[in-house]
């Protein structure tokens, strides 16, 4: 590609929390979020049998960590990788490419965008975050 398509990559803090698969467990977790000042930029939701399990990225970790355990929610801390990516075709790909050619073994990401966005967070989580940090910051 000839027009760069990583416009930053940086580790990142990701909360995961437990949840019973039931109506309403995420919005009980995002209105205590947002009750105690903490904005969401990612999130993922999953499903298991009988409870699930939302993957997060927020602006503020140590309110947020502290917030949830305090409503005794059970929840986990990760380190991932946050790519600032060109909203374009093949963007993703590119980079993942890369990952792939250094063996880094990419565990899973998520992401979402809108059609009027020049560029978008992905959140991944790799195998090798120090050695993926300094593969995809030479950009």
């Amino acid at each position: 590609m000839s027009t760069p398509v990583l416009h930053s990559v940086r580790k990142g803090r990701q909360i995961a929390v437990f949840l019973e698969d039931v109506p309403g467990t995420l919005s009980e977790v995002s209105g205590l979020l947002g009750r105690h000042g903490v904005n969401i930029y990612a999130l993922s939701l999953a499903e298991g049998i009988g409870h699930g399990y939302v993957r997060m990225v927020v602006d503020k970790p140590d309110e947020a960590l502290q917030a949830l355990r305090a409503a005794d929610e059970l929840v986990m801390e990760r380190e991932v990788l946050l790519l600032e990516l060109s909203n374009s075709p093949g963007a993703l790909g590119e980079v993942t490419r890369r990952l792939a050619e250094a063996k880094i073994n990419l565990e899973y990401a998520y992401c979402a965008d809108g059609p009027t966005v020049d560029r978008g967070l992905v959140v991944v989580r790799v195998d090798q975050t120090d050695q993926a940090l300094a593969l995809l910051g030479r950009v």
